[in-house]
């Protein structure tokens, strides 16, 4: 089942689309990821969607990837004893560590790392950013805070803070169980939420172990100050649009979007951008003008993947809702400008072998009007070199190993197959063009472009770049 477009599309299963028959619909409408929020669901649920997942995937005779999203740290005020207050502007309210419940001068706190770690003149941001405050006063056991822009607060709601690096790492106890949960179904990523500093990557390393990808999300400004750090030591990162917007100026985050973009391409890091892409779908059977432009601006900057929440996990109108982000997608990768913007955002190739083949597979590609460049790879790093290229023509990335080509499916422009390990250069060549030709990307007298990071079987056969013919039923000849 070949796409009609490069940018991948990430959609998140829930109630609305936990079932097979919703999630093969999905996946022909054109998923190419799916997530699971942890927020939401319990090791059961996950063991179940995930085999559900599987059970598709060989229907359909594609590699799906599968995200397990970490919940990360939840700060929430406590209980109130009337439900809710109304904050005005101008008052004062005191956070604390008394367990009792509060009023309209007082609430619980449940998080001592808060008292640890926030500083006078701080700001708190409640129930997504709709009550901002500041911390006037602070001690040991209570928060005195001026109400900046006041509204209703209710029970339970959340707390941000712009301003505090909280001296905890991005995993809780619930995140550490749902992550050996999530590795022992095997997903193919793990996104960590609430990353602050790069030290909490490799807290979470040392617990992978190679065994699934690590997806970062930025979502927090003190990521934003460690960006380059926290991208070189990730395997993909998602701009999470919803909490970056919370907790910094919201006119800020176009502008870091592009950055984040560019710079996970300059490291060749593949890159998500997420959060209301199409919101008005929840409940709507068609997007906003606006949502399309959102979506079709991604497209054209070169992001990975697009993502989609409550759209499809809990949303009435979850295929539809996939298939408008695919339409979208490939009629901007149609568009005569998309060519021409991608290609100005070129990154300089590294000064290594390896990524001198990618950039001269793309190069060799485009002049002689190849029909496709196809890559061997073992680890899944020379799929991403090619497609970091950003490439005019299809990339087709062959693999022995089933994670590989699972978790390649996060990477823009690359269509996966698990193959045979190639024995000699003979069966290297042969094996591309068969795959290519079967898989609609190369027609008999048509040309393809092979590269291979890894030894095939054979001397020679690492970092090798090769130009082979496709003849009649897809045998290849060089």
């Amino acid at each position: 089942m070949r796409r009609l477009r490069k940018i991948k599309i990430l959609a998140t299963l829930g109630p609305a689309s936990n079932t097979e028959a919703t999630i093969e619909e999905l996946a022909r409408a054109g998923a190419d990821v799916f997530r699971i929020n942890m927020s939401h669901a319990s090791h059961e649920l996950l063991a179940q969607t995930m085999a559900m997942v599987r059970k598709v995937e060989k229907t359909i005779k594609r590699p799906i990837g599968v995200l397990v999203d970490l919940q990360g740290p939840k700060l929430r005020v406590g209980k109130f004893n009337t439900g809710s207050v109304q904050l005005a502007t101008g008052d004062v309210i005191t956070f604390d560590t008394d367990t009792s419940e509060g009023n309209k001068t007082r609430v619980h706190l449940p998080h001592p790392e808060i008292f640890e770690s926030i500083e006078k003149g701080h700001k708190l941001l409640l129930d997504d950013g709709k009550i901002e405050m500041r911390c006037i006063k602070k001690s040991a056991d209570k928060i005195e805070c001026e109400v900046v822009h006041g509204g209703k607060l209710s029970d339970r709601k959340g707390v941000s803070l712009p301003d505090t690096l909280l001296a905890v790492g991005a995993l809780t106890d619930k995140d550490r169980a749902d992550l050996l949960a999530a590795l022992e179904v095997k997903a193919d990523w793990i996104a960590l939420s609430f990353v602050q500093r790069p030290e909490d990557i490799i807290d979470v390393r040392k617990t992978v172990q190679g065994r699934a990808g690590i997806l970062a999300k930025i979502e927090k400004p003190q990521a934003i100050e460690r960006l380059e750090e926290i991208i070189k030591l990730s395997d993909a990162i998602m701009i999470a649009r919803g909490d970056l917007g919370v907790e910094m100026p919201l006119e800020t985050v176009p502008g870091l979007q592009k950055r984040m973009i560019r710079m996970a391409r300059q490291q060749g890091k593949p890159v998500v951008v997420a959060t209301q892409m199409l919101e008005s779908m929840i409940t709507a059977p068609v997007p906003t003008r606006a949502e399309v432009s959102d979506v079709a601006t991604a497209v054209y900057e070169g992001a990975d993947a697009v993502m989609l929440s409550a759209e499809s996990a809990a949303g009435d109108f979850p295929v539809q809702a996939v298939t408008t982000m695919n339409r979208i997608a490939v009629a901007v990768e149609q568009d005569g400008l998309y060519q021409s913007i991608i290609r100005r955002q070129n990154i300089e190739p590294e000064a290594t072998a390896a990524d001198a083949i990618s950039a001269s597979a793309r190069q060799v590609a485009e002049t002689l009007d190849l029909a496709a460049i196809v890559t061997y790879t073992s680890s899944g790093s020379t799929g991403i070199r090619a497609a970091r290229e950003r490439p005019e023509k299809p990339i087709v990335a062959l693999s022995p190993k089933l994670a590989t080509v699972r978790r390649l499916s996060l990477v823009w422009g690359l269509h996966c197959v698990r193959t045979d390990d190639a024995v000699n250069l003979d069966d290297v060549v042969d094996r591309a063009c068969s795959i290519a030709y079967r898989e609609g990307f190369a027609r008999p007298g048509d040309r393809i472009a092979i590269t291979a990071g890894v030894p095939l079987g054979t001397p020679g056969a690492t970092n090798m770049l090769r130009i082979a013919f496709v003849g009649q039923d897809g045998v290849g000849s060089s």
